[in-house]
Protein backbone atom coordinates (compact mmCIF):
# COMPACT_ATOMS: atom_id res chain seq x y z
CA UNK A 1 0.00 0.00 0.00
CA UNK A 2 1.20 3.03 -1.08
CA UNK A 3 0.64 6.80 0.81
CA UNK A 4 1.47 10.37 0.27
CA UNK A 5 1.90 11.14 3.97
CA UNK A 6 1.63 7.97 5.93
CA UNK A 7 1.57 9.46 9.57
CA UNK A 8 -1.91 10.76 8.57
CA UNK A 9 -3.08 7.85 6.34
CA UNK A 10 -2.30 5.12 9.00
CA UNK A 11 -3.25 6.89 12.83
CA UNK A 12 -4.92 5.38 15.08
CA UNK A 13 -8.96 5.44 15.43
CA UNK A 14 -8.46 7.47 18.74
CA UNK A 15 -6.71 10.14 16.99
CA UNK A 16 -8.45 10.15 14.03
CA UNK A 17 -11.32 11.03 16.40
CA UNK A 18 -9.97 13.45 18.18
CA UNK A 19 -8.28 15.02 14.88
CA UNK A 20 -12.06 15.04 13.23
CA UNK A 21 -13.79 16.70 16.58
CA UNK A 22 -11.65 19.49 16.85
CA UNK A 23 -11.36 19.78 13.41
CA UNK A 24 -15.71 19.93 13.40
CA UNK A 25 -15.66 22.33 16.39
CA UNK A 26 -13.36 24.42 15.36
CA UNK A 27 -15.36 25.04 11.43
CA UNK A 28 -18.94 25.28 13.23
CA UNK A 29 -17.14 27.77 15.74
CA UNK A 30 -15.78 29.44 12.60
CA UNK A 31 -18.92 29.50 10.42
CA UNK A 32 -21.40 30.69 12.81
CA UNK A 33 -19.33 33.96 13.62
CA UNK A 34 -18.22 34.37 10.21
CA UNK A 35 -20.83 33.58 8.40
CA UNK A 36 -24.52 35.43 7.73
CA UNK A 37 -26.22 32.44 6.34
CA UNK A 38 -24.61 29.63 8.29
CA UNK A 39 -25.21 31.85 11.56
CA UNK A 40 -29.04 32.13 10.86
CA UNK A 41 -29.19 28.65 9.46
CA UNK A 42 -28.14 27.01 12.65
CA UNK A 43 -30.57 29.45 14.80
CA UNK A 44 -33.41 28.30 13.10
CA UNK A 45 -31.83 24.65 14.15
CA UNK A 46 -31.81 25.52 17.26
CA UNK A 47 -27.72 24.78 17.46
CA UNK A 48 -25.44 27.14 18.87
CA UNK A 49 -21.46 26.04 18.43
CA UNK A 50 -21.38 24.73 22.47
CA UNK A 51 -23.76 22.17 21.68
CA UNK A 52 -21.07 20.57 19.30
CA UNK A 53 -19.56 18.85 22.21
CA UNK A 54 -18.10 15.14 20.32
CA UNK A 55 -18.43 14.02 16.78
CA UNK A 56 -21.65 12.37 17.26
CA UNK A 57 -22.80 16.34 17.87
CA UNK A 58 -22.54 16.54 14.02
CA UNK A 59 -26.24 14.99 13.61
CA UNK A 60 -27.52 18.45 15.56
CA UNK A 61 -26.49 20.46 12.51
CA UNK A 62 -29.05 21.46 9.59
CA UNK A 63 -28.22 20.00 6.19
CA UNK A 64 -27.60 22.38 3.43
CA UNK A 65 -29.08 22.09 0.18
CA UNK A 66 -28.02 22.69 -3.22
CA UNK A 67 -30.91 25.07 -3.57
CA UNK A 68 -29.41 27.11 -1.28
CA UNK A 69 -26.40 27.75 -3.72
CA UNK A 70 -29.02 29.03 -6.22
CA UNK A 71 -30.70 30.79 -3.60
CA UNK A 72 -27.26 32.96 -2.36
CA UNK A 73 -25.94 33.25 -6.24
CA UNK A 74 -23.21 34.06 -6.29
CA UNK A 75 -21.27 34.86 -3.41
CA UNK A 76 -24.20 35.08 -0.53
CA UNK A 77 -22.74 31.97 1.25
CA UNK A 78 -19.12 33.49 1.25
CA UNK A 79 -17.87 33.30 4.93
CA UNK A 80 -14.15 34.50 4.29
CA UNK A 81 -13.57 38.20 2.99
CA UNK A 82 -13.87 37.84 -0.88
CA UNK A 83 -10.40 39.34 -1.03
CA UNK A 84 -9.17 35.74 0.16
CA UNK A 85 -10.98 33.88 -2.70
CA UNK A 86 -8.47 32.75 -5.21
CA UNK A 87 -10.78 31.04 -7.39
CA UNK A 88 -14.01 30.33 -8.83
CA UNK A 89 -15.75 27.53 -10.53
CA UNK A 90 -19.73 27.10 -11.35
CA UNK A 91 -22.16 24.64 -12.63
CA UNK A 92 -23.71 24.49 -16.28
CA UNK A 93 -27.10 25.91 -14.80
CA UNK A 94 -28.56 22.91 -16.91
CA UNK A 95 -31.11 22.00 -14.27
CA UNK A 96 -31.76 25.75 -12.78
CA UNK A 97 -29.82 28.57 -11.53
CA UNK A 98 -25.78 27.67 -11.84
CA UNK A 99 -24.29 27.45 -8.59
CA UNK A 100 -20.77 29.06 -7.98
CA UNK A 101 -18.26 27.35 -5.45
CA UNK A 102 -15.72 29.84 -4.03
CA UNK A 103 -12.28 28.69 -3.35
CA UNK A 104 -9.45 30.07 -1.20
CA UNK A 105 -5.94 29.12 -1.47
CA UNK A 106 -6.14 26.96 1.37
CA UNK A 107 -8.74 25.27 -0.13
CA UNK A 108 -7.17 24.42 -3.03
CA UNK A 109 -4.21 23.07 -1.29
CA UNK A 110 -7.05 20.54 0.62
CA UNK A 111 -8.64 19.66 -2.54
CA UNK A 112 -4.73 19.12 -4.03
CA UNK A 113 -4.05 16.90 -1.28
CA UNK A 114 -6.97 14.56 -0.83
CA UNK A 115 -6.82 13.90 -4.23
CA UNK A 116 -3.26 13.05 -4.69
CA UNK A 117 -3.91 10.61 -1.92
CA UNK A 118 -6.54 9.15 -3.75
CA UNK A 119 -4.37 8.94 -6.72
CA UNK A 120 -1.29 7.30 -4.66
CA UNK A 121 -3.73 4.98 -3.30
CA UNK A 122 -3.89 3.15 -6.54
CA UNK A 123 -0.47 3.30 -7.25
CA UNK A 124 -0.18 5.98 -9.40
CA UNK A 125 3.09 8.20 -9.08
CA UNK A 126 6.06 9.81 -10.70
CA UNK A 127 6.75 7.23 -13.37
CA UNK A 128 2.98 7.39 -14.28
CA UNK A 129 1.68 9.70 -17.82
CA UNK A 130 -1.97 11.25 -16.65
CA UNK A 131 -3.76 12.69 -19.28
CA UNK A 132 -6.78 14.89 -17.84
CA UNK A 133 -9.55 14.72 -20.16
CA UNK A 134 -12.38 16.42 -18.22
CA UNK A 135 -12.80 20.01 -19.06
CA UNK A 136 -10.62 22.39 -17.67
CA UNK A 137 -13.66 25.34 -17.70
CA UNK A 138 -16.13 26.33 -14.82
CA UNK A 139 -16.33 22.55 -14.28
CA UNK A 140 -14.11 21.48 -11.09
CA UNK A 141 -13.04 17.92 -12.40
CA UNK A 142 -9.83 18.88 -15.15
CA UNK A 143 -8.26 21.05 -13.05
CA UNK A 144 -8.52 19.09 -9.81
CA UNK A 145 -7.13 16.34 -11.41
CA UNK A 146 -4.27 18.10 -13.18
CA UNK A 147 -2.91 19.73 -9.35
CA UNK A 148 -3.20 16.61 -7.57
CA UNK A 149 -1.18 14.67 -10.74
CA UNK A 150 1.49 17.41 -10.57
CA UNK A 151 1.33 17.09 -6.78
CA UNK A 152 2.39 12.98 -6.91
CA UNK A 153 5.31 13.90 -9.28
CA UNK A 154 3.48 12.61 -12.27
CA UNK A 155 3.69 13.65 -15.88
CA UNK A 156 0.16 15.55 -16.66
CA UNK A 157 -1.08 15.12 -19.94
CA UNK A 158 -4.16 18.62 -20.11
CA UNK A 159 -6.34 17.26 -22.97
CA UNK A 160 -9.44 18.61 -21.65
CA UNK A 161 -12.13 17.37 -23.50
CA UNK A 162 -13.16 16.19 -27.08
CA UNK A 163 -11.43 16.04 -30.31
CA UNK A 164 -10.97 12.51 -29.58
CA UNK A 165 -8.79 11.28 -32.57
CA UNK A 166 -6.12 13.56 -31.02
CA UNK A 167 -6.67 12.06 -27.46
CA UNK A 168 -5.82 9.02 -28.84
CA UNK A 169 -2.68 9.97 -30.46
CA UNK A 170 -1.79 11.53 -26.97
CA UNK A 171 -2.46 8.55 -25.34
CA UNK A 172 0.30 6.32 -27.76
CA UNK A 173 2.52 8.67 -28.29
CA UNK A 174 3.36 9.94 -24.94
CA UNK A 175 3.27 6.62 -23.41
CA UNK A 176 -0.04 7.44 -21.42
CA UNK A 177 -0.40 5.35 -18.09
CA UNK A 178 -3.56 6.58 -16.45
CA UNK A 179 -6.42 8.71 -17.94
CA UNK A 180 -8.82 10.80 -15.71
CA UNK A 181 -12.41 11.51 -17.10
CA UNK A 182 -16.33 10.83 -16.84
CA UNK A 183 -16.66 6.65 -17.38
CA UNK A 184 -19.00 7.33 -20.75
CA UNK A 185 -15.96 9.70 -22.05
CA UNK A 186 -13.52 6.74 -21.69
CA UNK A 187 -15.85 4.33 -23.16
CA UNK A 188 -16.72 6.52 -25.64
CA UNK A 189 -12.47 6.31 -26.71
CA UNK A 190 -12.23 2.40 -26.30
CA UNK A 191 -15.28 2.39 -28.87
CA UNK A 192 -13.76 5.20 -31.55
CA UNK A 193 -10.83 3.06 -32.88
CA UNK A 194 -13.05 0.32 -34.24
CA UNK A 195 -15.22 3.37 -35.95
CA UNK A 196 -11.75 5.11 -36.91
CA UNK A 197 -10.46 2.16 -39.63
CA UNK A 198 -7.60 0.47 -39.47
CA UNK A 199 -5.79 3.62 -41.88
CA UNK A 200 -5.00 5.77 -39.12
CA UNK A 201 -1.95 5.65 -37.90
CA UNK A 202 -2.68 6.31 -34.37
CA UNK A 203 -5.42 3.47 -34.03
CA UNK A 204 -4.32 1.06 -31.23
CA UNK A 205 -3.64 -2.76 -32.49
Amino acid sequence: MAYLDEHMETISQEELDKLQYRLLKSQVTRLYSSSPFYHARMREAKVLPDDIRSLQDIVKLPFVHKQDLRDNYPEGMLSVPRRDIVRFHASSGTTGKPTVVCYTRKDIDTWTESLARGLTSIGLGPDDVIQVSNTYGLFSGGLGFHYAGERIGAAVVPASTGNTERQIELIQDLGVTAMAATPSYLLHLARWPRRWGSASRTTPS
